[in-house]
């Protein structure tokens, strides 16, 4: 059977009317390589399909330029659209963005319940932990109750100035959801695993969580 996993991404392009954004570059673009590399076949959808907005694009990394390039980065499925039973897991991958139109998208939380309830990997990183502050599974449970998980934490998003622009503080959300949420020094990776559970704190983060994702899927395999 193919091995395949989804990248979900942001639409949402208006930080608070601040500045510009969307999906953060990297924490798509180094998944995607190191998931490919593992021999997975790897889709990307966003909420509203099409080609999303971009943030934190380095022209000096050959990971997001190639990722840029691809066809499936450019013409992105509808999470809407999406069959979640072709996949091993979904990541949903940060930016600001997420935090406006991840939380009550019902695609974005339909693909995370799915995959979780066929035994699959939930992973998120950085903002992208937004998917899972409203992703409740069939029995209406949330997904992080009683889990430990990693996000930006509220200091981050202090020292990045917009903890008064972000419509809520993405940790406090989530351990409002009955998750326990371990935050690691600034910027630095962090890594959280809980069960099938796979989060990350930043965009550092991106890599060393993939890897795990990854390792994951091979132990489920064996």
């Amino acid at each position: 059977m193919t091995k395949r996993i989804l990248i979900a991404l942001t639409s949402h392009d208006d930080l608070g009317g601040v500045e510009k954004t969307g999906y953060y570059v990297p924490e798509a673009a180094h998944p995607w390589e190191i998931f490919r590399r593992a021999g997975y076949d790897v889709d990307v959808a966003s909420v509203r399909g099409g080609e999303p907005p971009q943030d934190g694009f380095d022209p000096g990394d050959p990971a997001q330029v190639a990722f840029l390039a691809s066809p499936e980065q450019r013409e992105t499925a509808r999470l809407a659209d999406v069959d979640a039973s072709r996949y091993d897991a979904v990541l949903y991958a940060g930016g600001h963005g997420t935090m406006w139109d991840f939380p009550d998208d019902p695609g974005v939380i339909r693909v995370g319940r799915e995959v979780y309830e066929r035994g699959g990997v939930v992973a998120a990183v950085c903002h992208g932990p937004a998917a899972l502050v409203n992703l409740t599974l069939s029995d209406g449970s949330y997904l992080v109750a009683g889990k430990r998980v990693a996000a930006f934490t509220n200091d981050e998003e202090k020292l990045r100035g917009v903890a008064h622009v972000v419509p809520f503080l993405l940790a406090d959300k989530l351990v409002e959801r009955g998750a326990e949420h371990e935050p690691g020094p600034h910027w630095q990776a962090r890594v959280v695993l809980d069960g099938r559970l796979a989060t990350g704190q930043n965009p550092a983060s991106a890599a060393p969580l993939a890897e795990r994702v990854v390792e994951v899927l091979a132990e489920r395999r064996a």
